[in-house]
């Protein structure tokens, strides 16, 4: 499992990362974001971006840590999966709202888009929709609640996270579905697979974990079969790959 709260190192004085078309200035250069995010795969989308925008990024995968994370570190934004491990993501968007020393930007986010309303309601400034693979709409979003920033060209780009954090994510769900969850593990367990399958644009999941999550969903084998089956593709792929050529 990886490190609940990481982030890339600092950039050398001086340096800037290659734009992938112009070598225009970095859009985001010097923001710091929090993400309380616990898909291994959309952070991972989330820092391919920052790291080409010039924006730094620090990882959450809980309430509670992004809690104690705040009570050390002030970053400019804080984007908030709705759907986490130990709450629900609303009532930390409730608290820095009200905060006296709150971040310039609160955005939520969620694979049901039907979170925007509440992430607003909750007193989020706005709401990314998973999946996150657009950078250009990614920085003009964040560059809309950040004033000050200098103008910047913005170049879109496709974001495609590493497939092993798709693995870590299906597997950790499967371990999960194994120990017959509660209907509040099943709710969680549902939204947590809406954003992957989003971000992997696996609609048959997607369509698998909705149902999962509805409150008259019965058992969770068509669920299940279709993460075996996905994490079984995976490691043939990686053992085909890691297979040494014959001579």
């Amino acid at each position: 499992m990886p490190s609940p709260l990481t982030h890339d190192p600092p950039l050398p004085p001086g340096f800037v990362l290659p734009n992938l078309a112009t070598g225009a200035e970095l859009p985001l250069q010097g923001v710091t974001i929090l993400a309380v995010e616990d898909s291994r795969y959309a952070c991972e989308a989330l820092r391919l971006m920052c790291q080409r925008a010039g924006a730094r990024l620090r990882r959450a995968d809980t309430l509670a840590r992004a809690r104690a994370h705040l009570r050390v570190y002030r970053p400019d934004v804080v984007i908030i999966d709705l759907g986490l491990p130990d709450g629900r993501g609303e009532g930390l968007i409730r608290e820095l709202a009200m905060a006296r020393q709150r971040p310039l930007a609160v955005l939520g986010t969620s694979g049901n888009p039907d979170g925007r309303g509440s992430a607003l309601a909750a007193g989020a400034e706005g709401f990314l929709e998973k999946p996150l693979e657009s950078f250009a709409a990614f920085c003009t979003v964040l560059r809309r609640y950040l004033p000050g920033l200098a103008p910047a060209l913005i170049e879109d780009a496709a974001i495609h996270p590493d497939p092993l954090a798709l693995q870590d994510d299906l597997s950790r769900a499967a371990a999960a579905l194994s120990t017959e969850p509660d209907a509040a593990g099943r709710r969680y367990l549902a939204g947590f697979l809406l954003g992957v399958a989003r971000h992997a644009h696996d609609n048959a999941l997607a369509r698998a974990a909705r149902d999962a999550g509805t409150p008259d969903s019965g058992d969770l084998m068509l669920l299940r079969g279709l993460i075996d089956k996905r994490l079984d593709v995976a490691s043939q792929a990686t053992a085909f790959a890691a297979k040494p050529e014959s001579a």
